[in-house]
Protein backbone atom coordinates (compact mmCIF):
# COMPACT_ATOMS: atom_id res chain seq x y z
CA UNK A 1 0.00 0.00 0.00
CA UNK A 2 1.38 3.73 -0.66
CA UNK A 3 1.18 4.61 2.89
CA UNK A 4 3.51 1.97 3.76
CA UNK A 5 6.28 3.83 1.10
CA UNK A 6 5.89 6.87 3.38
CA UNK A 7 6.70 5.23 6.72
CA UNK A 8 8.36 2.42 7.80
CA UNK A 9 7.12 -0.66 9.83
CA UNK A 10 10.54 -0.33 11.56
CA UNK A 11 10.13 3.48 12.63
CA UNK A 12 6.47 2.71 13.53
CA UNK A 13 8.06 -0.24 16.22
CA UNK A 14 10.60 2.22 17.53
CA UNK A 15 7.83 5.28 17.87
CA UNK A 16 4.87 3.42 18.35
CA UNK A 17 2.85 7.26 19.10
CA UNK A 18 3.53 7.55 15.47
CA UNK A 19 0.26 5.17 15.17
CA UNK A 20 -1.70 7.85 16.99
CA UNK A 21 -1.48 9.93 13.82
CA UNK A 22 -2.13 7.21 11.52
CA UNK A 23 -5.42 6.38 13.25
CA UNK A 24 -6.62 10.58 13.16
CA UNK A 25 -5.11 10.39 9.68
CA UNK A 26 -6.93 7.25 8.18
CA UNK A 27 -9.81 7.81 10.27
CA UNK A 28 -10.38 11.47 8.36
CA UNK A 29 -9.80 9.61 5.08
CA UNK A 30 -12.38 6.50 6.08
CA UNK A 31 -15.07 8.60 6.89
CA UNK A 32 -14.75 11.03 3.87
CA UNK A 33 -14.22 7.94 1.04
CA UNK A 34 -17.67 6.54 3.22
CA UNK A 35 -19.56 9.51 2.62
CA UNK A 36 -18.54 9.39 -0.94
CA UNK A 37 -19.17 6.20 -1.53
CA UNK A 38 -22.12 5.21 0.80
CA UNK A 39 -23.95 8.48 1.70
CA UNK A 40 -26.39 6.54 2.61
CA UNK A 41 -24.79 4.91 5.66
CA UNK A 42 -21.32 5.70 6.05
CA UNK A 43 -20.65 4.28 9.42
CA UNK A 44 -20.22 0.91 8.89
CA UNK A 45 -18.37 1.61 5.81
CA UNK A 46 -15.76 3.66 7.59
CA UNK A 47 -14.70 1.11 10.48
CA UNK A 48 -14.03 -0.95 7.27
CA UNK A 49 -12.02 1.36 5.67
CA UNK A 50 -9.96 2.19 8.39
CA UNK A 51 -9.87 -1.52 9.29
CA UNK A 52 -8.39 -1.96 5.63
CA UNK A 53 -5.78 0.69 5.33
CA UNK A 54 -4.03 -0.51 9.01
CA UNK A 55 -3.77 -4.28 8.11
CA UNK A 56 -0.92 -4.32 5.75
CA UNK A 57 0.84 -2.55 8.57
CA UNK A 58 -0.10 -4.33 11.27
CA UNK A 59 0.69 -7.52 9.20
CA UNK A 60 4.31 -7.16 9.04
CA UNK A 61 4.60 -5.78 12.59
CA UNK A 62 3.24 -9.00 13.96
CA UNK A 63 5.60 -11.26 10.93
CA UNK A 64 8.26 -9.80 13.22
CA UNK A 65 7.06 -10.03 16.49
CA UNK A 66 6.05 -13.93 15.82
CA UNK A 67 9.60 -14.34 14.77
CA UNK A 68 10.94 -12.77 17.75
CA UNK A 69 8.74 -15.31 20.21
CA UNK A 70 10.30 -18.53 18.99
CA UNK A 71 12.97 -17.72 21.32
CA UNK A 72 13.11 -19.70 24.16
CA UNK A 73 12.49 -18.68 28.27
CA UNK A 74 14.36 -20.49 30.95
CA UNK A 75 12.11 -19.44 33.57
CA UNK A 76 8.57 -18.63 33.88
CA UNK A 77 9.91 -14.92 34.94
CA UNK A 78 12.12 -15.14 32.31
CA UNK A 79 8.72 -15.81 29.75
CA UNK A 80 7.30 -13.42 31.17
CA UNK A 81 9.64 -10.92 31.21
CA UNK A 82 11.13 -11.48 27.49
CA UNK A 83 6.85 -12.03 26.08
CA UNK A 84 6.04 -8.46 27.62
CA UNK A 85 9.18 -6.79 25.80
CA UNK A 86 8.55 -8.77 22.42
CA UNK A 87 4.67 -7.75 22.39
CA UNK A 88 5.11 -4.65 23.83
CA UNK A 89 5.54 -2.36 20.34
CA UNK A 90 2.22 -3.86 19.28
CA UNK A 91 0.14 -3.13 22.23
CA UNK A 92 1.08 -0.07 22.22
CA UNK A 93 0.65 0.46 18.26
CA UNK A 94 -2.75 -0.91 18.90
CA UNK A 95 -3.48 1.92 21.61
CA UNK A 96 -2.65 4.94 19.88
CA UNK A 97 -4.38 3.67 16.79
CA UNK A 98 -7.18 3.52 18.96
CA UNK A 99 -6.78 6.95 20.63
CA UNK A 100 -6.55 8.09 17.06
CA UNK A 101 -9.45 6.62 15.91
CA UNK A 102 -11.70 7.66 18.95
CA UNK A 103 -10.64 11.18 18.92
CA UNK A 104 -11.70 12.08 15.26
CA UNK A 105 -15.32 10.13 15.70
CA UNK A 106 -15.58 12.14 19.10
CA UNK A 107 -14.27 15.54 17.17
CA UNK A 108 -17.10 15.11 14.62
CA UNK A 109 -19.87 14.38 17.07
CA UNK A 110 -19.01 17.41 18.99
CA UNK A 111 -18.12 19.32 15.82
CA UNK A 112 -21.18 18.39 13.81
CA UNK A 113 -24.90 19.09 14.28
CA UNK A 114 -26.95 16.95 15.93
CA UNK A 115 -29.01 15.84 12.47
CA UNK A 116 -25.60 15.12 10.67
CA UNK A 117 -24.40 13.43 13.52
CA UNK A 118 -27.59 10.95 13.54
CA UNK A 119 -27.06 10.49 10.06
CA UNK A 120 -23.31 9.56 9.61
CA UNK A 121 -22.98 7.63 12.83
CA UNK A 122 -26.85 5.71 13.23
CA UNK A 123 -25.14 2.39 13.59
CA UNK A 124 -22.53 4.05 16.35
CA UNK A 125 -25.73 5.91 17.99
CA UNK A 126 -27.66 2.84 18.57
CA UNK A 127 -25.86 1.20 20.76
CA UNK A 128 -26.42 4.08 22.90
CA UNK A 129 -30.42 4.36 22.26
CA UNK A 130 -31.29 1.43 20.49
CA UNK A 131 -32.95 0.46 17.04
CA UNK A 132 -36.21 2.42 18.09
CA UNK A 133 -34.38 5.73 19.18
CA UNK A 134 -35.53 5.66 22.36
CA UNK A 135 -32.71 6.26 24.78
CA UNK A 136 -31.73 3.24 26.81
CA UNK A 137 -32.32 4.06 30.87
CA UNK A 138 -29.29 4.62 32.95
CA UNK A 139 -28.75 1.73 35.61
CA UNK A 140 -25.81 0.92 37.26
CA UNK A 141 -24.68 -3.10 35.40
CA UNK A 142 -24.67 -5.83 37.28
CA UNK A 143 -20.44 -6.77 38.12
CA UNK A 144 -21.33 -10.28 35.79
CA UNK A 145 -23.30 -8.57 33.35
CA UNK A 146 -20.03 -6.24 31.92
CA UNK A 147 -18.04 -9.06 33.10
CA UNK A 148 -19.93 -11.26 30.54
CA UNK A 149 -20.53 -8.98 28.28
CA UNK A 150 -16.41 -7.71 27.50
CA UNK A 151 -15.01 -11.27 28.11
CA UNK A 152 -17.59 -12.86 25.21
CA UNK A 153 -15.71 -9.57 22.98
CA UNK A 154 -12.39 -10.46 24.26
CA UNK A 155 -12.61 -14.47 22.80
CA UNK A 156 -14.41 -12.62 19.60
CA UNK A 157 -11.14 -10.79 19.27
CA UNK A 158 -8.81 -13.54 20.05
CA UNK A 159 -10.73 -15.93 17.66
CA UNK A 160 -10.70 -13.70 14.71
CA UNK A 161 -7.03 -12.90 15.30
CA UNK A 162 -6.91 -17.03 15.09
CA UNK A 163 -8.84 -17.48 12.24
CA UNK A 164 -7.88 -13.95 10.14
CA UNK A 165 -4.35 -12.57 11.18
CA UNK A 166 -4.94 -8.85 12.05
CA UNK A 167 -8.58 -8.90 11.63
CA UNK A 168 -10.01 -8.08 15.48
CA UNK A 169 -8.56 -4.63 14.03
CA UNK A 170 -11.78 -4.30 12.77
CA UNK A 171 -13.43 -4.65 16.86
CA UNK A 172 -10.33 -2.55 18.11
CA UNK A 173 -11.82 0.61 15.46
CA UNK A 174 -15.46 -0.21 15.59
CA UNK A 175 -15.08 0.19 19.37
CA UNK A 176 -13.34 3.64 19.02
CA UNK A 177 -16.29 4.90 16.32
CA UNK A 178 -18.89 3.33 19.29
CA UNK A 179 -17.47 5.28 21.89
CA UNK A 180 -16.23 8.61 20.47
CA UNK A 181 -19.45 8.50 18.71
CA UNK A 182 -21.72 8.17 21.89
CA UNK A 183 -19.20 10.21 24.35
CA UNK A 184 -19.43 12.99 21.75
CA UNK A 185 -22.83 13.07 21.38
CA UNK A 186 -23.71 12.99 24.88
CA UNK A 187 -21.23 16.23 25.77
CA UNK A 188 -22.99 17.72 22.80
CA UNK A 189 -27.06 17.36 23.64
CA UNK A 190 -25.81 17.83 27.42
CA UNK A 191 -24.38 21.49 26.73
CA UNK A 192 -27.88 22.35 24.73
CA UNK A 193 -29.69 21.62 27.74
CA UNK A 194 -28.02 23.51 30.38
CA UNK A 195 -26.17 25.76 28.05
CA UNK A 196 -23.07 24.64 28.71
CA UNK A 197 -19.65 24.39 26.55
CA UNK A 198 -19.57 20.54 25.04
CA UNK A 199 -15.97 20.70 25.13
CA UNK A 200 -16.29 21.02 28.67
CA UNK A 201 -18.77 18.26 29.69
CA UNK A 202 -17.05 16.05 27.05
CA UNK A 203 -13.30 16.68 29.34
CA UNK A 204 -15.94 15.91 32.17
CA UNK A 205 -17.29 12.69 30.48
CA UNK A 206 -13.43 11.66 29.75
CA UNK A 207 -12.48 12.24 33.42
CA UNK A 208 -15.24 9.69 34.01
CA UNK A 209 -15.09 7.02 31.71
CA UNK A 210 -11.40 7.00 30.31
CA UNK A 211 -9.54 4.21 33.40
CA UNK A 212 -12.39 1.51 32.88
CA UNK A 213 -12.05 2.42 28.60
CA UNK A 214 -8.56 2.19 28.38
CA UNK A 215 -8.63 -0.81 30.39
CA UNK A 216 -11.78 -2.53 28.37
CA UNK A 217 -9.63 -1.59 24.79
CA UNK A 218 -6.37 -3.10 26.36
CA UNK A 219 -7.55 -6.40 27.13
CA UNK A 220 -8.79 -6.65 23.58
CA UNK A 221 -5.83 -5.49 22.86
CA UNK A 222 -4.00 -8.17 24.43
CA UNK A 223 -6.24 -10.95 23.09
CA UNK A 224 -6.03 -9.24 19.40
CA UNK A 225 -2.15 -9.77 19.41
CA UNK A 226 -2.06 -13.06 21.23
CA UNK A 227 -4.29 -14.20 18.47
CA UNK A 228 -2.24 -12.48 15.84
CA UNK A 229 0.90 -14.32 17.64
CA UNK A 230 -0.69 -17.78 17.37
CA UNK A 231 -2.21 -17.03 13.72
CA UNK A 232 1.31 -16.69 12.31
CA UNK A 233 2.85 -19.54 14.25
CA UNK A 234 0.72 -21.82 13.30
CA UNK A 235 1.07 -20.97 9.57
CA UNK A 236 5.09 -21.11 9.66
CA UNK A 237 5.82 -23.22 12.17
CA UNK A 238 5.46 -27.05 12.88
CA UNK A 239 3.44 -27.72 15.60
CA UNK A 240 5.34 -30.28 17.04
CA UNK A 241 8.43 -28.07 17.01
CA UNK A 242 10.66 -25.95 19.84
CA UNK A 243 9.75 -22.60 18.05
CA UNK A 244 5.74 -24.05 17.70
CA UNK A 245 5.85 -24.41 21.27
CA UNK A 246 7.96 -20.99 22.77
CA UNK A 247 5.04 -18.95 20.50
CA UNK A 248 1.96 -21.00 22.07
CA UNK A 249 3.78 -20.52 26.05
CA UNK A 250 3.86 -16.54 25.13
CA UNK A 251 0.27 -16.86 23.57
CA UNK A 252 -0.74 -18.12 26.68
CA UNK A 253 1.10 -15.67 28.72
CA UNK A 254 -0.50 -12.42 27.15
CA UNK A 255 -4.19 -14.67 26.60
CA UNK A 256 -4.13 -14.58 30.63
CA UNK A 257 -3.33 -11.09 31.04
CA UNK A 258 -5.84 -10.45 28.65
CA UNK A 259 -8.59 -12.39 31.04
CA UNK A 260 -6.77 -10.50 34.07
CA UNK A 261 -7.29 -7.37 32.52
CA UNK A 262 -10.89 -7.75 30.97
CA UNK A 263 -11.38 -8.56 35.42
CA UNK A 264 -10.07 -5.17 36.33
CA UNK A 265 -12.10 -3.31 33.57
CA UNK A 266 -15.37 -4.47 34.68
CA UNK A 267 -14.65 -3.88 38.44
CA UNK A 268 -13.27 -0.11 38.10
CA UNK A 269 -16.41 -0.02 35.18
CA UNK A 270 -19.18 -1.20 37.95
CA UNK A 271 -17.49 1.31 40.73
CA UNK A 272 -17.70 4.55 37.78
CA UNK A 273 -21.30 3.35 37.20
CA UNK A 274 -22.67 3.02 40.38
CA UNK A 275 -20.39 5.84 41.88
CA UNK A 276 -19.97 8.75 39.54
CA UNK A 277 -22.67 10.78 39.88
CA UNK A 278 -21.59 13.34 37.04
CA UNK A 279 -21.36 10.88 34.56
CA UNK A 280 -24.86 9.89 35.22
CA UNK A 281 -26.22 12.95 35.22
CA UNK A 282 -24.63 13.68 32.35
CA UNK A 283 -26.68 10.60 30.63
CA UNK A 284 -29.74 11.86 32.23
CA UNK A 285 -29.47 15.33 31.17
CA UNK A 286 -28.77 14.39 28.04
CA UNK A 287 -31.68 12.63 26.94
CA UNK A 288 -33.86 15.36 28.89
CA UNK A 289 -36.97 16.49 26.74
Amino acid sequence: MVFEQIYRVDFLRRQPWFALFLGVGYSVLAIAIALFTFPQDPALIAVAIISILFIPSLAELMGGTERQARSTARTTLDLVRTTYTIAKPAILIYVFAFLGMFLVFAFFALALPQLATNVLFKQQLEVLTGPSGQAIAFSTPLFRDLLINNFLVLILCFTISVVAGNGSILFIAWNASVWGTIFGTLAKTTATQIQGSPAIIFLLIMLSVVPHMMIEILSYILAAVSGTMLSDGLVSERLTGLPFSNIMRRVIVLLVAALAVVVIGALVETFVLGNFTTYAKIITLSFAR
